[in-house]
């Protein structure tokens, strides 16, 4: 029988007692903090425990073993053992937050193993909580790594979350892997800094130019969050870049715009060092940049080519006339559409009407652009 338990984010506080029933049973006991971190402190408490003569008496084989994550992907002793043996893997959170178990857990069943996940606080849907934002109008979640090559994907992410009015949550990278196989596990893991997640950010906006962030943009910070220490932060990109983030792990929100209780629970339920603003009225849309040079652009051609045509003809005819007039309702129709924010019904209404001048372009070989 396969276990695969997760602990949730205070540790020992947060272990379900029928989730340490479980652990007393079992023959072997794995413990894994490349998932998110498990301090010292849990491991002796949890030896402590299970070692008490009034609850059973472990051999050296079954002692709780901290395991890497080469050795959950690669799986198969787990699996082998699993066969005749009852074991359980500790997982920090919620256990199938972290896809690396999905996997495993397939490969039981396959194997014809019986597996099951004991479920627990998730560290993601807490901090959204913690947060006061409401957790439906969150888009897609994304990491942050200390690469500048992860900000594209993060950048790019909030990009098109906040085109959509949803919030984005950005985990940052965590990191417990000394490269080494073996079992021998950091209790002093790298947590990437939210002021290098800010960086990152104002350093790729330089480039993209698309959300306009700057000190001014407001977001928030979640902090240990579980922990005797955690802490939900808001403030301007400005105010935070200033403040000491100790240990991990840490997220960063960008939020979109706010609804007023979401405003309310930042006031009262974060430490609100600045009063929230909406982010959502600086982003510069794709589509919009488009129609801001496409349609001017198309007014300017259609009027060069009605010259053009005056130019050459002493009257237009009939069938030019229409295409004429066709560029130019189209043109009206882009204009009135982008106005009333119909951003889809615009682009298509100005690729008609670019469509129509470039058939009298092609066909009398002038070029009105």
């Amino acid at each position: 029988m396969l276990y695969v338990i997760g602990i949730g984010i205070s540790e020992f506080d947060s272990l379900s007692i029928s989730s340490l029933e479980i652990i007393k049973n079992c023959d072997v006991i794995y413990l894994e903090r490349f998932t998110g971190f498990i301090s010292d402190e849990f491991y002796q408490k949890l030896k402590e425990i299970l070692n008490n003569p009034g609850i059973r008496s472990f051999s050296t084989d079954h002692e709780v073993k901290f395991v890497k994550r080469w050795y959950i992907e690669d799986g198969r002793d787990i699996l082998q053992k699993a066969r005749s043996l009852d074991v359980c893997i500790l997982v920090y959170g919620d256990p199938l937050v972290a896809t690396t178990y999905n996997e495993l857990l397939v490969r039981a069943k396959r194997q014809e193993i019986d597996v099951r996940t004991i479920h627990s606080s998730s560290g993601i849907l807490s901090l959204i909580g913690d947060s006061g934002l409401q957790p439906y109008k969150f888009g897609k979640m994304v990491t942050m790594m200390n690469d500048p090559m992860s900000s594209i994907t993060v950048y790019n992410t909030i990009y098109e979350n906040m085109c959509n009015g949803l919030h984005t949550l950005v985990l940052t990278e965590y990191n417990n892997d000394d490269g080494k196989t073996d079992f021998n596990s950091s209790s002093d893991p790298f947590f990437l800094s939210p002021k290098r997640v800010i960086e990152l950010l104002l350093e790729r906006e330089k480039e993209m130019q698309l959300i306009n962030l700057s000190s001014s943009t407001y977001a928030i910070v979640a902090s240990e969050i579980g922990s005797k220490n955690s802490m939900i932060t808001s403030g301007t990109l400005g105010t935070l870049l200033k403040l000491d983030y100790q240990k991990g792990p840490n997220s960063v929100i960008i939020p979109a715009a706010l609804h007023f209780t979401e405003e309310d629970s930042i006031q009262f339920l974060t430490r609100m060092l600045d009063p929230p603003n909406d982010n959502s009225k600086q982003l510069s849309r794709i589509a919009n940049r488009m129609l801001d040079k496409y349609i001017p652009n198309a007014k300017i051609a259609l009027s060069n080519l009605n010259s053009m045509i005056k130019s050459e003809m002493s009257e237009l005819t009939k069938d030019y006339r229409l295409v004429l007039d066709n560029a130019e309702n189209y043109l009206s129709d882009a204009q009135t559409f982008y106005d009333q924010g119909k951003i889809e019904l615009a682009i298509l209404s100005i690729g008609y009407a670019e469509g129509l001048i470039d058939s009298i372009r092609f066909q009398k070989n002038m070029n009105p652009w």
